[in-house]
């Protein structure tokens, strides 16, 4: 008897058992080129596993997906449209908590539409897995890599302040098209969410850290994005999108937070103004900017004077509101807000 490998088909099972659930040893046998006592030692391995379900009598079962979901997709990005691949190929397949599949679907789209709108490729794979306690999502393009999209639209070669500029969110490479929401929201959804393009990663938690840092890249073309959401997550995406407007009420994009950890590297001081103007560029774009200075011990005279004092008259409209700030940094923006 061929003995199968049970993560080779743990890609098509779910939908398959959901297609048919009467006949699924025949789809397997077809699926493998294997043998019906072949197929059923299958089946039962992966009901052990929790990929299956079995019901039915002994001589009719029906199987049915157990806790263990998941479905991964090939597409060519000409012509996709994120909307029918999410409707048709993965929300039937999965059994979610309506606010949990709520901030699927909206994670989702987003970030196909950007592989679709931005990346410049031919294909994207996308993965997604239930387990019995997270939903997690996978997207790899084989285009050019967000980073170097970035490089071509805005002119930023450092992927640590296209990072940067990525975190404070309305960053588009199609203004006429996009206003920068679908990154950000994606990330501020996920309890884990990882960025891999161009040799470079960084990764966010949606914890109580909420910061971005620099992870070990994937040896991969283009931009591959990895986010999971615990399934019994309090968070919801209403309350996502209504806490980055100024009063939480409304849905206006209106507040961001700058992670000034991401440009700190391994503990070194903010200290000059070229570094205080790349973290005020474009926050005039927000009436509120809250700078996270966690884990940040010391910064500079002329950093905190050319973003407080004169970035801060240049832009008397906007609100710059430091967080988690030692109080030797708080005493140093202090005195260069007394100018």
């Amino acid at each position: 008897m061929k003995r199968c490998d049970v993560a080779a088909v743990t890609t098509w099972i779910t939908a398959a058992a959901l297609e048919a659930p009467d006949q699924l040893p025949a789809r397997v046998m077809a699926e493998l080129g294997i043998g019906r006592r072949s197929a059923l030692s299958l089946l039962r391995r992966l009901q052990a596993a929790q990929w299956l379900l079995r019901e039915g009598t002994k001589r009719r079962p029906m199987w049915r997906p157990g806790p263990l979901r998941q479905v991964v997709r090939r597409y060519a990005l000409a012509g996709l449209q994120e909307d029918l691949a999410w409707s048709r190929d993965f929300a039937p397949c999965f059994t979610l908590r309506r606010e949990v599949a709520r901030m699927a679907q909206h994670a989702f789209t987003e970030l196909l539409n950007n592989a679709i709108d931005h990346s410049g490729g031919s294909q994207v794979t996308v993965s997604m897995r239930q387990t019995p306690l997270q939903l997690q999502l996978l997207l790899s393009d084989d285009g050019c890599g967000l980073f170097e999209r970035i490089e071509s639209a805005h002119a930023i070669d450092d992927p640590t302040l296209a990072m940067l500029e990525l975190s404070k969110g309305k960053l588009t490479s199609q203004p006429e098209r996009h206003t920068g929401r679908g990154l950000f929201f994606a990330s501020r959804l996920a309890d884990v969410f990882d960025l891999h393009a161009n040799a470079q990663a960084f990764q966010y938690r949606g914890g109580g850290d909420r910061n971005w840092h620099p992870s070990r890249a994937l040896p991969r073309r283009g931009t591959s994005i990895y986010l999971a959401i615990a399934l019994d997550t309090t968070r919801t995406l209403e309350g996502v999108l209504r806490a980055h407007s100024l009063d939480g009420d409304g849905y206006g994009f209106d507040r961001t937070v700058v992670p000034l950890r991401l440009l700190a590297g391994d503990g070194a001081a903010l200290d000059s103004r070229a570094l205080a103007r790349r973290v005020a560029a474009r926050l005039h774009w927000f009436s509120r900017a809250e700078l996270d200075f966690s884990g940040i011990g010391e910064i500079g005279h002329g950093f905190a004077d050319e973003l407080f004092r004169v970035a801060g008259r240049a832009h008397p409209g906007l609100q710059m509101v430091p967080v988690a700030a030692t109080p030797r940094v708080s005493a140093m923006i202090e005195a260069a807000r007394g100018g």
